[in-house]
């Protein structure tokens, strides 16, 4: 099953607000795709499709500087977010 362009489009819109509403607080993808029910591949397909827009930055090290081997944490990244906090004051 395919799933439309505007479809990914709108769930793309929901993983922004999402990251938007943790901010600064970066999420894992398996939270991101709990969080919107969402399968993780799909979530993470997505996620990668952000990151080369520059609209989320993706986080590969723990608080304490050791590189996650199978995870990611996601966060909004500062354009965006100045972005989101521009257009929710109107």
């Amino acid at each position: 099953m395919q799933i439309s362009d505007a479809k990914k489009e709108k769930i793309s819109e929901q993983i922004l607000a999402l990251l938007y509403s943790n901010f600064p607080k970066s999420l894992f993808t398996s939270k991101i795709a709990k969080e919107i029910a969402r399968d993780e591949e799909f979530v993470k397909s997505l996620l990668n499709t952000l990151k080369k827009k520059s609209l989320i930055n993706e986080v590969k090290k723990n608080s304490k500087g050791i590189s996650y081997l199978k995870r990611a944490r996601w966060k909004l990244g500062d354009e965006a977010y100045l972005a989101y906090k521009e257009y929710q004051k109107f």
